[in-house]
């Protein structure tokens, strides 16, 4: 069933969930303040809009693939957001990665102002977003998932139905990124010792790529790390502010997290050094800064 959809953020994921559903036949405005981002949109066929508030009256679903919580609420809530732009009883796809509780608070906001609300962060990365594979986490009622179905059709080939308790999808989307943060971080230092130690990169690479210390983080990340490709797909302050929700979600749990505290300590020395906007990846320059290592292509 074509649907009226708005994807708001035409970041590396917006952007594959935008293109996914204008390829399964929706009628879709994608939102972006930057102009490169919108023109590309464009080009493929689709209606572009710089703000929320010039989505097409009669919006029937919206996804919300921003940085974080506040920029999801001023995109849906604030002045120039999408709400008084959506049909009654539009179903929101609330994607940014965010603290459990600002799920829900945010879900009460779409709630009282009779939309349905889908707690859905997402995962698989650029390509798979371009591919129409994401993996959803996803909680909310059954009218949320009803309306949002032919959405996530078209944008995941798994959605996981973690409850009608908005704010799990949240939860099990920071537990996921302590492993990435964490996988990422543990691949660059690998990575750099090796170096270190006079290892060939692209042995090294190889040899773990097809070995049991192998992790999907590795091979995507250090692939890009021997090309000398920072561009971001994922950027370092992703994971500065990702694995901060980490650390906020356990305090208030009264749980250690050691090996996700010191990973963001590391994110935070790349931004520090001037990395934030660089693939996450190269959080591997902090080795390379304390050990004066030198990485493939330099």
């Amino acid at each position: 069933m074509a649907m009226k959809v708005g994807v708001i953020g035409l970041g590396s994921m917006g952007m594959g969930a935008a293109l996914s559903l204008l390829r399964a036949g929706h009628e879709v405005t994608g939102c972006d303040m930057r102009e490169a981002a919108r023109d590309e949109f464009a080009a493929a066929g689709g209606a572009a809009a710089a703000r929320a508030a010039d989505l097409p009256q009669g919006t029937e679903a919206v996804v919300v693939l921003v940085v974080n919580a506040a920029q999801t609420e001023a995109a849906l809530f604030g002045e120039g957001g999408a709400a008084s732009r959506l049909k009654p009883g539009a179903v929101i796809v609330s994607s940014a990665t965010m603290a459990p509780d600002a799920a829900r608070a945010l879900a009460a906001q779409a709630e009282g102002r009779g939309f349905l609300y889908l707690d859905a962060p997402v995962s698989g990365g650029a390509v798979k977003a371009r591919a129409g594979e994401m993996t959803v986490m996803g909680a909310g009622s059954e009218a949320a998932f009803a309306a949002a179905q032919p959405v996530l059709d078209a944008i995941a080939t798994k959605v996981w139905r973690l409850g009608d308790q908005v704010g799990i999808g949240a939860t099990v989307k920071v537990v996921h990124q302590l492993l990435a943060g964490v996988h990422i971080a543990v691949a660059a230092e690998a990575m750099a010792l090796g170096i270190r130690a006079g290892a060939d990169p692209q042995a090294l690479y190889d040899v773990v790529t097809s070995a049991a210390g192998n992790s999907w983080m590795f091979e995507n990340r250090m692939a890009r790390v021997l090309t000398g490709d920072d561009a971001p797909r994922s950027a370092v302050d992703i994971f500065v502010k990702d694995l901060g929700l980490v650390t906020e979600m356990a305090r208030g749990l009264d749980f250690p997290v050691p090996l996700a505290s010191q990973a963001q300590q590391l994110f935070t020395a790349a931004r520090a050094m001037g990395q934030g906007g660089k693939d996450d990846g190269f959080v591997i320059r902090v080795w390379q800064a304390m050990t004066g290592i030198k990485l493939p292509g330099e």
